[in-house]
């Protein structure tokens, strides 16, 4: 767990970073992906279930959902 202190804000900062030559779409799906990991690992962590598990499945949805909503703001 030592890891993820640094590794966290690195991420997060290397994600805003990367997203300035992205469409729209593209902004939407990564923007969704990793809110839905991150709610997803939350709420895993809250009832007892993996984390992991929880932040797959978040961000999988969360990367859809961002994907359309991407793609209308288009």
């Amino acid at each position: 767990m030592k890891h993820s202190a640094w590794m966290m804000p690195v991420a997060a900062a290397a994600m805003l970073l990367g997203c300035t030559n992205m469409t729209p779409q593209q902004q939407g799906t990564v923007s969704g992906a990793a809110l839905g990991a991150a709610a997803g690992a939350g709420i895993a962590a809250i009832a007892g279930g993996s984390g992991w598990t929880g932040a797959a499945v978040g961000a999988v949805a969360g990367g859809v959902a961002g994907n359309i909503k991407g793609g209308r703001q288009q």
